[in-house]
């Protein structure tokens, strides 16, 4: 298993971009599986906790929390951020994280809250010159790879 903290210990710099692009704004998305094993996006909040790690929470009973109760695979997506047309090489990135949700102890309100185990971290963006992407990803037993697409 690997969580947030592995990364930040192995790859420190990438977990930093990737982490400034969870932080862009409050709310980003996340997928997880329905009952029928169909995806379900959702809108979610992150927090990189003072411990190091990844987690989110929901409202009592909400459909997320039932479907990672069910199924723990959940695939996390940065808010998005507007790059300006004239400028493409300012676009910051995108990043998504793939893994598992670990449910934690609850407060009294019933809420949930859950701790990400993560399994893929994926950071894309425009390279330099702006006439192509990078796009770096990062697995527990592999470490990290860039790959350029034109």
């Amino acid at each position: 298993m690997a969580w947030w903290s592995d990364l930040v210990k192995a790859e420190p710099e990438f977990a930093e971009r990737v982490r400034a692009r969870f932080s862009v704004r409050k709310h980003g998305t996340m997928a997880t599986l329905r009952r029928d094993g169909s995806p379900r996006i959702s809108g979610t909040e992150f927090q990189f906790d003072e411990d190091g790690e990844l987690r989110l929470g929901s409202m009592p009973g909400s459909l997320k929390a039932r479907d990672l109760l069910r199924d723990p695979r959940v695939a996390l997506h940065c808010p998005t951020e507007d790059t300006p047309e004239d400028d493409p090489g300012s676009w910051g990135g995108d990043a998504k994280i793939a893994g598992r949700a670990h449910e934690e102890p609850t407060a009294e309100d019933g809420s949930h809250r859950f701790r990400i185990e993560v399994t893929e971290v994926v950071l894309t963006r425009v390279g330099e010159p702006s006439d192509h992407l990078v796009i770096e990803s990062w697995h527990p037993d592999r470490g990290i790879t860039r790959h350029k697409r034109y």
